[in-house]
């Protein structure tokens, strides 16, 4: 493994990675935790019990599978409260600001006003992360990356849905101006089984000089 001599997490105790389903993020957390001995904080999607039939028929399920989500993000943020986790390193595979993006992609109208009207009940607040990673993937890695994972509910995943939900990733991040965000050309990069791609990626954090930058390896 490659010494890195300045600690991303020295410079940006609170990391989240960030991505469409299928472009990598869970795995980059923990390899970034890994290294640095962070504190990790997962989304438990398998937790979800309306998460397989909502592939099957997005309409039906999207509600209810949606609620499940933004009642599970607002008990971590209870725990976070209670453990006080951001006063050490901590690297997360999702955030807040992500919950409404699904919920607009995916509820109707009446729907959304209703998990708008739940949200703003809940009164949820999330600490600002220092540092956002964003794993841009094009759709066919993201359907080749979901096949290789072989979740069972996650092949019924349709092509359409991984292209809006793809477009609705970009559009929130190319706005995104809370945090420091990296924008990662995330086509070739394979930090999972490559410790010079991850090496890679932290050095051009590391490298951030502005709010909003992209990084796009080149591996010619």
């Amino acid at each position: 493994m490659t010494i890195i001599k300045t600690d991303l997490t020295d410079r940006y105790p609170h990391i989240v990675i960030e991505g469409p389903i299928g472009s990598g993020k869970t795995t980059l957390a923990r390899k970034l935790a890994d290294r640095y001995a962070a504190s990790l904080l997962l989304e438990n999607a398998e937790a979800n019990p309306f998460l397989p039939r909502f592939y099957q028929d997005l309409q039906r399920y999207a509600l209810p599978t949606q609620l499940f989500f933004l009642f599970q993000r607002a008990n971590q943020l209870s725990d976070l409260t209670q453990r006080d986790m951001f006063s050490q390193a901590a690297i997360a595979d999702f955030f807040l600001e992500k919950d409404p993006i699904f919920a607009r992609l995916n509820l109707d109208d009446e729907e959304f006003a209703l998990y708008r009207q739940i949200y703003q009940h809940l009164h949820l607040k999330a600490s600002t992360p220092d540092l956002v990673i964003y794993l841009q993937t094009p759709v066919d890695a993201l359907l080749e990356r979901i096949a290789q994972r072989n979740v069972s509910y996650e092949q019924e995943i349709p092509r359409e849905y991984l292209v809006r939900l793809a477009d609705a990733y970009s559009d929130f991040f190319h706005q995104y101006d809370a945090s420091p965000i990296l924008i990662v050309n995330n086509e070739k990069l394979n930090t999972a089984a490559d410790e010079a791609s991850l090496d890679m990626l932290i050095e051009r954090a590391l490298q951030l000089r502005s709010r909003r930058e992209f990084f796009n390896p080149d591996f010619a």
